[in-house]
């Protein structure tokens, strides 16, 4: 089970590399992974929403066997239902994806409101899980924990500003999200590296 949350973010990331790199319209700068939902063959990112949702769902039944926290366990089975959430619930379209979309929508459907709940549910989550698992343990783990738990939430919240109402993120607002997701998920790998070696 803890093999399974070292597999998650390397699948999940390659998964939405490849997927975001085949759309022609899709501006990986500008656009959300979750955009990847919407439009040809966007059952592949559903797909890759749900089965990370699955592994990481793992991952916290085998850190609550083993791990050095119940708390942290339960954050992470609250990370991988906000994960399957956001699988189940496509997005709205995002800052003129899929083309023909406008920049900003006036409502939000209730499918991306749920989509959106369970996605800010999921990243909260993980940045209390980091400082949450910073303790107690050895320096270099607890330091880059804080860092990672500090860091992931320094740039969620930009990303979201940036696929909301803040014309003047909206262009890097694909990349800053892309940070804050590649810096969560290579503290949740290396966790799950730790916890399975210990």
């Amino acid at each position: 089970m803890l093999a399974c949350g070292v597999a998650a973010g390397p699948l999940f990331t390659a998964t939405y590399l490849l997927v975001g790199f085949k759309r022609r319209d899709y501006k990986s700068l500008r656009h959300p992974v979750s955009s990847l939902a919407l439009g040809p063959a966007g059952w592949a990112q559903t797909v890759n929403f749900i089965s990370a949702g699955l592994l990481s769902l793992a991952l916290s039944v085998g850190l609550w066997r083993v791990g050095p926290s119940c708390w942290g366990a339960l954050l992470m089975g609250i990370w991988a239902v906000g994960l399957l959430g956001a699988g189940i619930f496509r997005t709205d379209p995002v800052r003129g994806y899929p083309p023909g979309t406008p920049d900003q929508l006036q409502h939000h459907s209730r499918a991306g409101a749920l989509h959106d709940l369970f996605s800010l549910v999921a990243f909260l989550e993980l940045a209390v899980a980091c400082f949450v698992f910073a303790l107690p343990d050895s320096l270099g783990w607890a330091l880059y924990s804080i860092a990672s738990g500090v860091l992931f939430a320094a740039t969620t919240v930009p990303a979201g500003a940036a696929f909301d109402q803040n014309q003047h993120l909206a262009n890097p607002g694909g990349l800053i999200q892309r940070t804050a997701i590649t810096i969560g998920w290579t503290w949740l790998t290396l966790l799950a590296a730790r916890t399975l070696h210990t």
